[in-house]
């Protein structure tokens, strides 16, 4: 029985694992760049310095 209930731990912490990198990761993806960023659109180029 110990068994069963330490697999069940390893399982558990294995999926708060992966659920906080893929937040990370969707946090990391949605951050703005820092830099300089220059667009170009129908009004013309745009240069922002961020």
């Amino acid at each position: 029985m110990p068994a069963n209930r330490n697999v069940l731990y390893l399982v558990i912490g294995g999926l708060i694992l992966i659920v906080g990198l893929l937040g990370y990761k969707l946090y990391d993806a949605k951050k703005q760049p820092e830099g300089l960023q220059i667009n170009v659109g129908p009004d013309g180029v745009k240069i922002q310095n961020k």
